[in-house]
């Protein structure tokens, strides 16, 4: 058995991989990037979820919605995965002692708005981190063709640019081919495979 399905089996609980998300884990797992279209429902965040666990350090996940990551972080937190998120809501030391915990390689998944990866005080504090790879959900977003654009997400690509090394998988469930090229443009995913 792989490792990849040992880790869905023990992690999350099922069998076997669906559609291409075998392909896909196996790929970013590996230290590549791509480009994820999934239907809702078909388990993109398996896609980045079982690479994160595979490759060492933490995995910086964008996301556009406080819900979002807290059901997510909520999600990975019952299963025993170390996973947090950070929001303006939450105090000074609650944020300090995430960001502490992802420093010493306690945290496997730290999920962040895009404002706050194109801060520099966070920038600075991810050079001090083992980044295992940059997961952008509802990637559509990027896009001026997306129905929810939204500006910060521009600066996304500049921010992973400054971390060569590191994987980038870029998942959504809606994005017709200009979405889609427009995506791929900003986030540097120029010649890195696509997957829909």
């Amino acid at each position: 058995m792989s490792k990849a399905v040992e880790i869905l089996k023990s992690s999350f609980g099922y069998n076997s991989f669906r559609g291409k998300q075998e392909a896909i884990v196996d790929h970013v797992s590996q230290g590549q990037s791509c480009f994820v279209l999934m239907q809702t429902g078909g388990g993109k965040s398996l896609c980045y979820q079982v690479p994160g666990l595979m490759r060492e350090g933490v995995a910086i996940v964008v996301s556009p919605l406080i819900s979002l990551m807290k059901d997510q972080v909520d999600a990975l937190v019952r299963k025993d995965i170390s996973a947090a998120y950070l929001s303006t809501s939450q105090s000074a030391d609650e944020k300090k002692d995430i960001l502490s915990r992802a420093l010493r390689g306690q945290l496997k998944f730290l999920y962040v708005a895009p404002e706050r990866l194109a801060t520099d005080s966070f920038k600075n504090l991810m050079r001090r981190m083992n980044i295992s790879l940059f997961a952008v959900d509802e990637a559509h977003c990027v896009s001026q063709w997306g129905h929810d654009f939204r500006d910060s997400y521009l600066q996304i690509g500049p921010v992973l640019d400054e971390f060569p090394s590191v994987p980038r998988i870029a998942l959504t469930a809606t994005a017709d081919n200009a979405t889609q090229m427009d995506v791929i443009r900003i986030l540097g995913l120029q010649g890195e495979r696509v997957f829909s």
